[in-house]
């Protein structure tokens, strides 16, 4: 059985068990030892990255590389097309999602507590956000369709954590129709499915503690 270090809130861990639930694999999930960061995590995963993933004698950190390796371990059911043309499409979704879309969502997580809330930032942060939608929405306009893959499963997270974030923040997001459909398509994936409805409770508790409203 594999072994994932994760934490609860994380956003590419519950990125990475969306693909372990398409995959239908098992799995145990361990928080790391000390907590994030720490001396005793090193000492397990040198890169004190989560996730992390061990399969027998393999120590994997790096969700997207941990991803790629259960694609080719496990290859059924696929999360990446057949054609080389779609796979590589496939791949640039998701890599707009880790060097785009996320980190403009990120750039809130210091805004979060209330003695640090900078409305200034929280302002530019929904413009970028919108506009990193607004590019998004061309992408999926200028095609090809694709069915479910690797590159679309950090994206019903992000948008979760969009969601969590507007009323404490007072977001101002932008979401285009054709964005909008998309994500209907892809909470409409069991495996996304079952990872929203366990991950979002975790989502919004943990706003509403940090933020010290609800969200």
């Amino acid at each position: 059985m594999l072994t994932i270090y994760a934490i609860p809130p994380s956003l590419y861990c519950a990125k990475l068990r969306i693909v372990l639930r398409h995959k239908r694999l098992e799995w145990r999930e361990l928080p790391p030892p000390g907590g994030y960061g720490s001396a005793a995590y090193k000492e397990i995963v040198p890169s004190g990255n989560l996730p992390a993933m061990v399969d027998d004698d393999l120590l994997l950190a790096d969700g997207e590389a941990i991803a790629e390796y259960l694609e080719e371990r496990h290859p059924q059911p696929s999360l990446l097309p057949q054609d080389p043309a779609a796979r590589a499409k496939m791949r640039e979704r998701g890599r707009f999602h880790d060097t785009r879309l996320e980190p403009a969502l990120r750039a809130l997580f210091g805004s979060i507590e209330p003695h640090n809330r900078d409305t200034d930032l929280n302002v530019r942060q929904s413009a970028l956000l919108s506009e990193k939608l607004g590019q998004l929405a061309r992408m999926l306009e200028a095609g090809p369709e694709l069915s479910f893959g690797l590159g679309d499963c950090g994206y019903p997270i992000s948008f979760a954590w969009m969601d969590a974030l507007t009323p404490p923040l007072s977001l101002a997001i932008t979401w285009p129709d054709t964005v909008v459909a998309y994500r209907a398509r892809l909470e409409a994936e069991p495996a996304v499915a079952a990872e929203l409805a366990a991950y979002r409770p975790i989502l919004h508790g943990w706003v509403e503690r940090t933020a010290g409203s609800a969200a």
